[in-house]
C-alpha cells in the first residue's frame, strides 16, 4: 500500500567514501563525538594522536579534542579540520586553532547540531545545493499546482535531478495529477514524526518516482498537518541532494508553511488575468514577502483591460516573472492522464523551458 514503508528508512546510516578521524584522549569527549557521528550516519576513526599521513589526508574531516590539539599541531594542514571541546572556550583554545589550522572551534553541547551538520554533509558527499522553487496561488483556482507539475516535469525531461513536494494537504494531491496516487512510496503523514536530520539520498529513494522526477505528495487518509520541525528536515534534506526543487504551496501561511517558504529561493505567485485574482493576490503577496526571500508574479491568461502583465506585476509590488496563455485543450489532456507540461510545444512548457534555462544559469553564475 502507498505510504506503508516505515519512516525509520530515513534514519539509516548513510555510506560515504571516507570517514571523519577523531583524535582525542577524553573518554568523555569520545563517547559524544562518536556519538554525533552516529547520529549523522557516520562510521568514525579514533586515533590518540596523528596518524601517518594516509590516513590524515583520507579522512573526510577532522575532529580534534582539546586534550589532543598540542600533540596534532605538526600535523600538515589540511581542509575539514575542527577543534573540539565541551564548556566555554578559554583564550588559549583560540590560540590552539590558530597553530593547527582548524577552520572552527566547535564546544559542546552548544554545537552540537551544527556538527551533526558537518559531518553529514561530507558523508552526503554535499554539494551545490538544489536550486528551490515554491508556486503559489493568488487566488482559488489559480493553476499553481498545474504550473508547479509542468515546472517539475520540465526540469526532469531535462536532465535535472528532481523532487516535487506538495505542500498543500487540502489540494488532492500532486500524486493525483500526474496520476500516480497508486504509486509505492512514503507520503507528507509518514514523516510526522521524523526528528532531527533527514538523509538527502535516503529522502529520495523513499518517495514515488513519476515521470522521471520524486514525488512528495499526501495520501488518501485525515492527517492534514505535519509538524514544522520535520517540515523543516525534510526540506533540507531535499536541498542537500542538488538538482531542482519545486513546491506547490498553499495560499495560507501558517507555522509549517513559514518553514518552506525561508529555505525556497524563489516563489512564484501565480495571477490569472482578472480583476477580483489581482485583488486576492495582493494579500497573499503581503503574506509571502513576509518569510520569503524573492517573490515573483506569473500572470496566467489574458490581463484585465487597461492593464499589461507588467501593471499586475507592480500592483502587486513583486517583480515578474513571465506570462502563460491559456493553453488550449490542457484541462482535459490532464484529466485523461497527460502530466501538465507534456507537450513540448505547448505554451506552458514552453514558459517552464525558458525558465529553468535562466533560473539554472543565474544560480551557477552565483555559485561560481
Amino acid at each position: 500500500m502507498a505510504g506503508s514503508q516505515s519512516c525509520e528508512v530515513l534514519e539509516r546510516v548513510v555510506p560515504g567514501g571516507g570517514r571523519p578521524l577523531i583524535i582525542t584522549e577524553d573518554p568523555a569527549l569520545l563517547d559524544d563525538l562518536l556519538r554525533l557521528c552516529a547520529a549523522a550516519g557516520a562510521e568514525a576513526h579514533v586515533q590518540h594522536a596523528v596518524p601517518e599521513q594516509s590516513g590524515w589526508e583520507s579522512a573526510t574531516l577532522v575532529l580534534v579534542g582539546d586534550d589532543a590539539a598540542r600533540r596534532v599541531r605538526g600535523a600538515p594542514r589540511r581542509d575539514g579540520v575542527f577543534l573540539v571541546g565541551r564548556g566555554p572556550a578559554e583564550p588559549a583554545v583560540w590560540q590552539r586553532a590558530v597553530e593547527l589550522g582548524a577552520e572552527e572551534v566547535l564546544r559542546l553541547p552548544e554545537a552540537e547540531a551544527e556538527l551533526v551538520d558537518r559531518i553529514a554533509d561530507v558523508v552526503e558527499g554535499a554539494g551545490r545545493p538544489a536550486l528551490a522553487v515554491g508556486v503559489i496561488g493568488g487566488s482559488g483556482g489559480a493553476g499553481a499546482s498545474t504550473l508547479a507539475c509542468a515546472l517539475a516535469l520540465r526540469a526532469a525531461r531535462s536532465g535535472q535531478r528532481t523532487i516535487l513536494i506538495d505542500g498543500d494537504p487540502l489540494g488532492g494531491g500532486l500524486d493525483v495529477m500526474l496520476g500516480g496516487e497508486s504509486a509505492e512510496g512514503l507520503r507528507w503523514p509518514d514523516f510526522a514524526r521524523s526528528r532531527g536530520r533527514v538523509a538527502a539520498g535516503a529522502l529520495a529513494d523513499s518517495l514515488p518516482e513519476l515521470h522521471a522526477l520524486r514525488v512528495l505528495s499526501w495520501d488518501r487518509g485525515d492527517r492534514v498537518v505535519v509538524p514544522p520541525a520535520a517540515t523543516r528536515s525534510v526540506m533540507a534534506a531535499a536541498r542537500r541532494r542538488g538538482g531542482v526543487l519545486v513546491v506547490d504551496l498553499p495560499r495560507r501561511v501558517d507555522e509549517a508553511v513559514a518553514e518552506v517558504l525561508a529555505q525556497l529561493d524563489l516563489v512564484l505567485l501565480v495571477v490569472p488575468g482578472e480583476l477580483r485574482s489581482v485583488a486576492a493576490a495582493a494579500r497573499v503577496s503581503a503574506g509571502v514577502r513576509m518569510h520569503a526571500r524573492d517573490v515573483r508574479a506569473v500572470v496566467r491568461g489574458r490581463c484585465p483591460a487597461g492593464l499589461d502583465a507588467e501593471a499586475v506585476a507592480g500592483l502587486l509590488r513583486v517583480p515578474l516573472a513571465g506570462e502563460v496563455p491559456m493553453e488550449v485543450g490542457l484541462p482535459g489532456r490532464v484529466a485523461e492522464g497527460e502530466p501538465p507540461g507534456a507537450q513540448a510545444r505547448g505554451a506552458l512548457a514552453r514558459f517552464c523551458d525558458g525558465f529553468w534555462q535562466q533560473a539554472l544559469a543565474a544560480g551557477q553564475a552565483v555559485t561560481a
